[in-house]
């Protein structure tokens, strides 16, 4: 229902994350449109969002939606808006939380500081690509099996990016959440007082309306009256 007619291709999808087709001001509003008919309370929304902002801090590229609504699903939190949340982390922003997490993880687990972190991040992700290619094809009797590289990302690159994240990714999340959550309050009882406002209007007009309808059945009968006592 949600796919499209014409699936994007690989380097298609990169260009639309960066720059959709529809423009930036599309998405935006789309997402407005989401978040305003999102039917929970302001807690369990906020709680979504800063699940989503939590997983975008992973380096499981690619299940940061399924990590996100475990999350939200664990701790009561609206899985939608958990889903949204991981829009925290975009091609604008990941280069910035991948650095950022990376270089954390290797100052906790004392590997040193690395300058070149985003450059072994892409190496490091690369060569694990590479491995598991490598094992694929070996399954169907093409090469040799190189399980070196998988390994050496694991270490060098998983591991730290996976216990770096945490923190900047719960930093995040608890401040996603304290500035969302009076936000969708706030929205949502100006959202409430226009219905409210609306549900009285159309009542009015409906009252006056019925009143109008008894007038208007009442002067005839007034009328034949009158003719009956000539």
């Amino acid at each position: 229902m949600f796919k499209r007619r014409n699936p994007l291709s690989y380097w298609a999808w990169i260009k639309e994350g960066f720059y959709p087709r529809a423009g930036w001001r599309r998405v935006i509003n789309y997402t407005g449109y989401r978040l305003k008919r999102l039917p929970d309370t302001p807690h369990r929304i906020a709680l979504g969002f800063a699940c989503g902002a939590f997983a975008s801090f992973s380096p499981l590229f690619g299940f940061h939606f399924f990590l996100a609504a475990g999350l939200a699903y664990l701790l009561r939190g609206n899985v939608l808006s958990s889903l949204i949340g991981t829009f925290f982390g975009n091609p604008l922003t990941f280069p910035i939380i991948g650095v950022v997490s990376y270089r954390t993880g290797l100052f906790i687990l004392g590997m040193g500081p690395d300058e070149t972190a985003w450059r072994k991040i892409r190496h490091g992700m690369h060569d694990a690509f590479n491995s598991v290619w490598s094992g694929i094809k070996n399954l169907f009797g093409y090469g040799p099996t190189m399980w070196d590289g998988f390994v050496e990302f694991f270490h060098a690159v998983f591991l730290p990016y996976l216990v770096g994240g945490l923190i900047p990714g719960f930093v995040s999340a608890v401040a996603v959440y304290f500035i969302s959550k009076p936000l969708v309050r706030a929205y949502q009882a100006r959202r409430k007082g226009r219905l409210m406002a609306k549900i009285k209007e159309i009542r009015e007009k409906r009252e006056a309306e019925a009143a109008a309808k008894e007038a208007e059945d009442a002067a005839p009968k007034n009328d034949v009256s009158g003719a009956d006592d000539a």
